[in-house]
């Protein structure tokens, strides 16, 4: 099956082209300008360092998207999603965690509108 082409970078200058908005270095450019003028202050507190402990806890011991495995699909997890989300009152309690891919948990994301609230 033929591949979508490549499109330039989305940074303002940048000729590379990619896949995705933004090339590598600018992908990471743009991440952390984000993280740390655009995300909210309270957000970024609940997913500090210890987050990152249990995300990658949890993957280890769930590495297949647990929505793809009900489908009959073997797809390794990309993403660990919050059933109830912290800003709901969830926790990083493990019953309340699932192992997704990327694609299941965009889909999960946009279902909810979680991502693209308004503040």
């Amino acid at each position: 099956m033929p591949t979508k082409p490549k499109r330039p970078c989305s940074y303002p200058g940048c000729p590379l082209l990619t896949n995705g908005r933004f090339c590598e270095e600018h992908a990471k450019l743009e991440a952390h300008r984000y993280e740390k003028y655009d995300r909210d202050p309270a957000t970024r507190k609940r997913y500090g360092r210890a987050w990152k402990c249990v995300r990658e806890r949890y993957i280890a011991a769930h590495p297949l998207c647990e929505k793809c495995r009900e489908r009959g699909k073997l797809t390794p997890a990309q993403e660990v999603h919050h059933i109830l989300p912290l800003s709901r009152g969830g926790t990083h309690d493990e019953t309340n965690l699932m192992a997704l891919c990327k694609s299941c948990h965009s889909e999960i994301t946009a279902r909810d509108g979680d991502r693209w609230h308004t503040r």
